[in-house]
């Protein structure tokens, strides 16, 4: 899905911002207030900061909705090494890596480093978490069952992310689970992930989107 994308000029560092996409989760503010302060108009003032601190606080945004570009030689957004999924009890999917997102159609929906993935089903911008889950007072663990190695995938490389019509998100390319803690609970190159909300197996699909009249794109 599309959004508008605003953009903030500094002297030595750009911010772009997709309001589409934040979550709200504060981090900007609570980690740099000088230049992200939602009581200002614009909200974001680049030049009230050190550019590298500007640069080290956008990478902490957890929905990818802040990113930057430096002007004055500073090192670009770094892509991480590893593909990771950490599962927020009771809330997202939150994917770092060389992470494309495609549609049902085939069609790319976003390529970006950080993103915040909505397994609640009811989120009004699938496939984005917009904090549906809170509403309706989603549930789901921050863990697997059982943590379990299926495959040992090597670090690196490209995770496609398709979220197949009416139906699960369908993950192709090296990629590791993580807990609520940090802790690595499951790796795979290709595995299915339940986005309806109803999976008695989460984060698994267990085809439950079937029975549920689950929609989405």
């Amino acid at each position: 899905m599309a959004h508008r994308i605003h953009k903030y000029t500094g002297e030595k560092i750009d911010v772009s911002y997709d309001a589409g996409r934040c979550i709200h989760a504060a981090e900007c503010i609570s980690r740099l207030h000088a230049v992200f302060d939602n009581s200002k108009r614009p909200w974001v003032q680049p030049d009230a900061g050190l550019a590298d601190g500007v640069a080290a606080t956008i990478l902490h945004c957890p929905s990818g909705a802040l990113h930057y570009e430096r002007k004055d030689g500073g090192a670009v957004e770094p892509t991480p090494i590893e593909n990771t999924i950490r599962l927020d009890e009771d809330g997202p999917l939150y994917v770092r890596g060389d992470v494309t997102v495609v549609n049902g159609a085939g069609e790319v929906v976003v390529h970006d480093t950080r993103l915040a993935l909505c397994r609640c089903g009811a989120s009004e911008n699938k496939p984005f978490c917009d904090n549906s889950h809170i509403s309706i007072g989603f549930s789901a663990p921050g863990t697997v069952a059982e943590p379990v190695m299926t495959v040992a995938p090597t670090k690196g490389g490209k995770l496609r992310i398709e979220t197949t019509t009416n139906g699960s998100l369908h993950l192709i390319g090296n990629f590791t689970l993580v807990n609520d803690e940090g802790e690595t609970v499951f790796q795979s190159v290709d595995e299915w992930l339940c986005r309806c909300g109803g999976s008695g197996n989460k984060p698994f699909c267990d085809g439950s989107h079937n029975r549920n009249g689950f929609v989405a794109s």
